[in-house]
């Protein structure tokens, strides 16, 4: 192979930004792309569709707009409001920290941008060296993460953003209501603390209407959880903690431009590779290895906006194809010394996405006028020929910096690639029943811990292993459930108190 001609004639450069994109390492040639043209008219056709504001998630008869939403966001009466709040707010000097309550594109989005933009110690910085509030995160109904928070947090000095769409995400109620009953404890009142963005007339929405709470911001119904970053749901922790979230569009909004057509499109030609190295099943892994400690969190973002969206049972013909695409990740440098010894000498089930920043945030010389910088670089091409020399296919992206800019670009280039790739293929990349079904089986459970529960009133003494309780809940064939509700109940001060006999646990009723 001729690397160099390769790299020449499959490397797509942005000269404008310096985004570059090099998919020389994936094991194509000219007729494989000759031969997907029709699946690329199809799918362009599609995102085109998407921007004329069809109908692109039939299941729940829904527009999908964050591609144009965003152009028009930034000269909106929200992106203003959201702009004085936050300016507003970190002038009065009222409160030092917001905490994000949300799941999933809610919290990984802003997460993502604060570690990349303000960095992993920005939270440890002295008020004077930011120019905005610390940030903590609620993403979970875990009770651990939220004692974790309430051990560093100063309620009074504290602003809640609470984000759910529908307004009745779980887990984010939960801790909605915790932090409320939290607050009622210290005799303050939540609402004067708290901002919800959600819905209009969501149960969140009148829920912080009715307790007067400081304000509420409206998401639009037709941007999904997980492609809402450049919205309203990314730009409100954005600007509280001092970034600027226009120059953050703009990446994006360059990218959408760059990523519209269909000569030297990046993310059509992503999707290709995509499709080609998976055989249009998904049947290589995704590995995201950037070369910054800052994007340590983009696998993570990646997981869900791929395997979310793609991650489907049926087609949009109702076909059973079970598609998806794996995601997973670290850093590169770290990765050396973690999975690459896999990736370089064990399955030949992947393929690698590099990303390499090339301004160094500091020159730190090593030795011999090599920085440290210089060796990370090294390490970063060392492997890719390592990879390349194994057969291991390969992808590379290089940006001059990162900044607020070129997070923009990459989640923007991702989200075109995801739409395309399910036009390939005919999926709905845009709702997420199997989100759904796991939160209707939680129901279940709960439903059989109430059950079981009220089965043992009156009944203090009565021992047995979990077959005897479920027995005497009327539900025999779920011992095994019911054992787990037991053995929940007696490590967290419940109705009932175990000990094991060699062979199973034996619970007792208090």
């Amino acid at each position: 192979m001729d690397w160099v001609k390769r790299s020449k004639d499959y490397t797509f450069t942005d000269g404008k930004s310096g985004f570059s994109i090099n998919f020389a390492g994936m094991k194509f040639d000219s007729a494989d792309i000759a031969a997907l043209a029709p699946a690329c008219e199809k799918a362009c056709a599609g995102i085109a569709d998407i921007e004329a504001g069809k109908i692109k998630n039939p299941d729940e008869q829904r527009k999908v707009t964050h591609f144009t939403d965003r152009m028009s966001y930034p000269e909106s009466p929200v992106f203003a409001a959201v702009e004085a709040f936050a300016a507003k707010t970190i002038a009065e000097g009222r409160f030092d920290a917001v905490v994000v309550n949300g799941i999933g594109g809610s919290a990984l989005g802003p997460q993502l941008m604060q570690f990349a933009v303000n960095g992993p110690y920005w939270n440890e910085l002295p008020k004077s060296k930011r120019n905005g509030l610390k940030i903590y995160f609620l993403d979970n109904t875990d009770s651990s993460g939220f004692a974790d928070l309430l051990a560093v947090m100063e309620p009074e000095k504290t602003i809640h953003l609470v984000i759910s769409k529908s307004g009745g995400t779980q887990e984010t109620k939960n801790n909605m209501i915790a932090m409320e009953k939290f607050y009622a404890s210290r005799g303050l009142d939540f609402g004067k603390y708290a901002v919800a963005v959600t819905m209009l007339d969501s149960s969140l929405y009148k829920h912080a209407r009715e307790n007067n709470w400081l304000e509420i911001f409206e998401m639009a119904e037709s941007i999904g959880g997980r492609t809402s970053e450049t919205a309203i749901v990314g730009h409100l922790p954005a600007a509280l903690t001092g970034i600027d979230f226009g120059r953050f569009l703009a990446g994006a909004c360059d990218m959408d431009a760059w990523t519209r057509g269909k000569e030297n499109n990046p993310a059509l030609m992503l999707a290709m590779m995509w499709y080609l190295s998976g055989n249009g099943k998904g049947d290589r892994n995704m590995v995201i290895v950037p070369y910054s400690d800052r994007l340590v969190l983009l696998s993570r973002y990646l997981q869900q906006l791929v395997m979310e969206s793609l991650g489907k049972e049926l087609d949009l013909d109702g076909k059973t194809v079970n598609q998806g695409l794996n995601v997973f990740g670290n850093k590169g440098g770290t990765d050396a010394h973690a999975f690459i010894q896999q990736l370089n000498d064990g399955r030949d089930d992947f393929f690698a996405t590099f990303i390499e920043v090339l301004h160094d945030a500091a020159k730190l010389e090593i030795n011999d006028g090599i920085t440290m910088g210089d060796y990370l670089h090294g390490f970063f091409e060392g492997l890719s020929a390592a990879l390349r020399s194994k057969g291991r296919q390969t992808i590379t992206i290089r940006i001059p910096q990162l900044t607020v800019y070129e997070l923009g670009q990459i989640i923007a280039l991702y989200e075109r690639a995801v739409a395309l790739y399910a036009e390939f293929i005919n999926i709905n990349a845009f709702h997420q029943p199997g989100v759904q079904a796991y939160k209707l089986a939680a129901k279940d459970v709960l439903a059989l811990r109430g059950k079981v529960l009220a089965s043992l009133d009156g009944k203090s003494g009565f021992s047995g292993c979990g077959c005897a309780f479920a027995e005497a809940a009327g539900v025999p064939e779920k011992a095994v459930e019911v054992a787990s509700i037991l053995d929940k109940e007696a490590l967290n001060d419940g109705v009932v108190t175990r000990a094991f006999d060699g062979k199973t646990w034996i619970y007792t009723v208090k």
